[in-house]
């Protein structure tokens, strides 16, 4: 059990028997009245947020997760196969339940959430930025970066992608796995 002010970005709460995180959180104490917290909550399962207010030093029941990296084996119909990097056991999960897996390659580490007393995998994060090389895209002009114009380009685990003009086939570029965008070429 941990009370209100335990609050912290990220803790994981147990309540009316679903998980949820906690995305932000603000102590509020008016002039009149009693002490409250306004939380903004995001549902492991299903991903909305909910804002929700308890009132100051009421008790919740606080769940206790782990991060453990896992290597991503391949796919297998709309399941992810992945292996545990310690003691090489292979777990299969949805591929709904992770963030990013668009942009998941063979080989690639991925970090699995697990609800640490049932040992039971909630969902899956991929790094924030991966770096995938560019198979296919319409050429580009030498010189042309001085609009923000973008063109579709697929990268090499088959994902689409927007780019800058400029961006060749066989370039390297970082990818942004949260919303899916073209953060930057990488020079080699």
């Amino acid at each position: 059990m941990a009370s209100t002010a335990d609050f912290r970005n990220g803790m994981c709460l147990d309540i009316e028997g679903q998980f949820y995180f906690i995305v932000e959180f603000l102590h509020v104490k008016p002039g009149k009245g009693p002490a409250f917290v306004r939380t903004k909550l995001k549902n492991v399962k299903t991903g909305r947020v909910i804002d929700k207010t308890f009132n100051a030093g009421v008790k919740v029941d606080e769940v206790r997760i782990e991060r453990r990296p896992h290597q991503f084996l391949y796919f297998e119909g709309d399941d992810c196969v992945f292996m545990n990097t310690e003691d090489f056991e292979q777990i299969n999960l949805s591929k709904d339940l992770i963030n990013g897996s668009d942009f998941m390659k063979e080989g690639d580490t991925v970090e699995l959430i697990v609800h640490a007393e049932s040992d039971t995998v909630l969902y899956g994060d991929m790094p924030t930025h991966v770096i995938m090389e560019v198979t296919y895209t319409e050429p580009g002009l030498k010189g042309d970066t001085a609009t923000n114009t973008l063109k579709p380009a697929t990268v090499e685990n088959g994902a689409n992608v927007r780019v800058p003009l400029f961006i060749n086939e066989g370039d390297k570029i970082k990818i942004d796995t949260r919303d899916g965008s073209y953060v930057e070429r990488i020079r080699e």
